[in-house]
């Protein structure tokens, strides 16, 4: 297996993406503390060399005539490191040289230097290649009074610094790896291997969804993710429920549509057996036959509506532009409109244009206009307005009002029928079609005193 291989495998996922992640961030905040870091050695380094100065100078201090010989002298300055040193006390100057000292290429003052003189003047000194001859001064620890001033080589520093930086990567380094591997095994623990679940539960639920066993277990977690498994358990048993619910729909319409054929043969029968049975000679058959002849309607009905829900699907429209006060005006003269005497009141602008499919919206507006008919509804008002880019219209009678029922069934076929002996499909048709057109439809208001359904329409 190539390297690549397996660099892929390890880090493709969520996991190894996890652990680089982290790693990257650690060591991005110790970039960031590196040149302070960097900066406070090297002040550390000169202060150092500052303190063994002052204490050098104690020999001289300790000599009558504050004198030593050159051969001390030199001993001394090599133990401190540097060329020459001056202390600079309140009542005397005392001063330790090489025989020739070097001229200075550069000062530095230590006493005022802020932090960001620091972390300048220590990048330069690691940029450089050169041993430059530095001139540093600054307050001796010991004596606070005193100030020290000593020359020095700039190699030596250089080498002190590029060493504290190697250790500082290596230790950088180590703790990115440690706590990347703590972030890693924490997340793994917490979020990797319950999302891995949760993904192979979907995986294997997607496989069969009718089978009870693959539905996933709800955790016991109280935090997201367990919130997360919990809310995909149940997901996953609504839709199983709903499969097995669709399936056993699906062959129940099969029979019920293989049965109504066969009934509706069965029904055109007797209705022209019933036609000579109201042709009796007898009195007694004649009275009940127009009661036969209506039970018999109304079964070739619902099997002819039935037959056409579960065919027709999905209504295809054909979209035009229309005025709809027009559309409004054919309603009256619908039967259920001129056989019960109920008054239509078109109250739509002649000017309000509507955009759709005009025979489907026809079909909805004349089955609520026959729901209120056969409610018992004396008087119905349509009227309509341009609201916010839509085409509302409000559709209100004045009957009895939905019974409850029928208002807790509303739009579901077979039972939101407000009628004994109805199927109930109109509203679902209706709302079918609104819904085809991008719009919906919904009861707005059924009192005692009258009943309001609102259509909405998109302006196209």
């Amino acid at each position: 297996m190539s390297f690549r291989t397996l660099w892929n495998s390890a880090f493709s996922g969520l996991s190894g993406r996890l652990l680089l992640l982290t790693a990257a961030f650690v060591m991005v905040s110790e970039v960031l503390i590196f040149l302070p870091s960097v900066a406070r050695d090297r002040q550390a380094f000169l202060e150092d060399r500052i303190d063994a100065a002052r204490l050098a100078v104690f020999a001289l201090e300790a000599t009558p005539d504050n004198m030593v010989s050159q051969q001390l002298a030199n001993e001394l300055l090599a133990d401190v490191g540097a060329h020459g040193i001056v202390v600079h006390k309140p009542d005397a100057t005392l001063m330790i040289d090489a025989e020739m000292p070097p001229v200075p290429d550069a000062t530095f003052d230590l006493r005022d230097a802020g932090m960001f003189t620091l972390m300048r003047d220590a990048l330069m000194t690691m940029v450089r290649s050169d041993n430059r001859i530095l001139r540093v001064l600054d307050v001796s620890s010991k004596e606070p009074g005193d100030v020290v001033e000593l020359l020095l080589d700039e190699r030596p520093l250089r080498l002190e610094m590029w060493n504290f930086a190697g250790r500082l990567f290596g230790v950088s380094l180590v703790i990115s790896l440690i706590t990347a591997a703590l972030v890693f095994l924490s997340l793994r623990w917490l979020l990797v291997t319950p999302m891995r679940q949760l993904t192979l539960g979907m995986i294997k639920f997607r496989e069969d969804p009718q089978d009870a066993s693959r539905v996933i277990e709800p955790p016991k977690r109280r935090d997201e993710v367990g919130q997360a498994q919990r809310e995909l358990a149940v997901m996953q048993e609504t839709v199983r429920q709903a499969l097995s619910q669709k399936e056993r729909l699906a062959a129940l319409g099969t029979a019920v549509t293989k049965i109504n054929h066969d009934l509706r043969g069965i029904l055109a029968t007797m209705r022209l057996l019933s036609d000579g049975i109201a042709a009796s000679a007898v009195p007694e058959v004649r009275r009940v036959a127009p009661s036969l002849v209506a039970a018999i309607d109304r079964a070739v009905a619902l099997c002819s509506g039935t037959l056409d829900y579960t065919r027709e699907g999905a209504p295809r429209l054909t979209r035009s532009r229309f005025a709809l006060a027009g559309l409004v005006e054919e309603l009256a003269d619908l039967p259920a409109v001129t056989e019960t005497g109920l008054r239509l009141e078109n109250q739509v602008s002649p000017r309000l244009i509507a955009a759709g499919d005009r025979d489907q919206l026809f079909r909805v507006m004349q089955n609520l206009v026959q729901n209120a008919a056969e409610a018992g509804a004396h008087r119905v008002a349509v009227n309509a307005a341009d609201l916010n880019g839509s085409l509302v219209i409000e559709v209100a009678d004045d009957g009895p009002g939905l019974p409850p029922k029928a208002r807790e069934n509303l739009f579901r076929p077979f039972a939101g029928s407000a009628r004994p002996g109805g199927t109930g499909l109109g509203l679902a048709i209706a709302r079918e079609v609104m819904r085809a057109h991008g719009g919906e439809i919904a009861l707005d208001e059924s009192t005692g005193s009258g009943t309001i359904f609102r259509l909405n329409l998109p302006r196209g």
